[in-house]
């Protein structure tokens, strides 16, 4: 495999992979570092890649496994996510507001998941991916992923319904 094949190759699921070490780090930066030594491991694996059924499965896998080492390492597993930068109109900036504070909430109910099923909610509902891919990068049945969304859109739904019924932080 040439340089040329390896790029197109990786382009097509190296935003997916950036994504998820944001979600696991947080840093942008540390989430930058992460992919390209995802990128340089498959490299120095480009002649053995053709026999992996789905590149993009081995390269989420190895991402979380990266992500994960570093977490331990610095022993840091509160996570957050940074909001999105919205360019607010004059006209939609009351909706706007609206929409980013429920996203905000949304992420902050995330963030309180236990980490699997933080990771599992962001493949699955966040990236879009197949509970069977799903259970090929976390090594994982189907089954127990099923459960695991379960319970955790559950979490997410009973925080949210509180937070407006309420108004609980």
């Amino acid at each position: 495999m040439n340089q040329i094949e390896f790029v197109q190759l990786t382009e097509r699921f190296k935003d997916r992979i950036f994504r998820l070490a944001k979600r696991l780090l947080i840093s942008t930066e540390e989430a930058e570092d992460a992919t390209q030594e995802i990128l340089l491991k498959l490299w120095s694996k480009k002649e053995s890649l053709a026999a992996y059924k789905s590149v993009e499965a081995l390269a989420m896998t190895m991402i979380k496994n990266h992500c994960l080492d570093q977490l331990k390492a610095k022993r840091s597993l509160n996570m957050r996510i940074e909001s999105q930068d919205f360019k607010d109109s004059q006209t939609m900036l009351d909706k706007k507001l609206e929409d980013l504070d429920h996203l905000q909430w949304v992420e902050k109910c995330i963030n309180q998941l236990p980490e699997q099923q933080r990771i599992i909610v962001h493949l699955r509902d966040i990236e879009e991916y197949e509970f069977e891919e799903i259970a090929k990068i976390l090594e994982i049945s189907e089954s127990t992923i099923r459960v695991a969304l379960s319970r955790a859109r559950k979490a997410i739904r009973e925080k949210i319904i509180k937070i407006n019924e309420y108004g609980i932080k």
